[in-house]
């Protein structure tokens, strides 16, 4: 039998998903925008989102994961 708070922890844990969700697009979006602005036209969200993944994404996660525990 499913109780309310079983629901309500898979609710928090959905929202805290989709809230890490959003940062890290936040990130990317602010990355093509770096990225674009330096070579003079806009660079695409799939360019930018490989390049931040590979230059930033394990460090970016690392330091979230840090603020979360604190």
């Amino acid at each position: 039998m499913i109780t309310e708070s079983d629901e309500s922890a898979a609710l928090a844990g959905e929202f805290l998903f989709y809230k890490e969700f959003l940062a890290e697009r936040d990130e990317i979006l602010r990355h093509k925008w770096f990225e674009s602005e330096k070579v003079g036209h806009d660079i695409g969200f799939n360019r930018a989102l490989v390049d931040w993944s590979i230059k930033f994404r394990s460090s970016w996660r690392a330091q979230r994961r840090r603020q979360r525990e604190n």
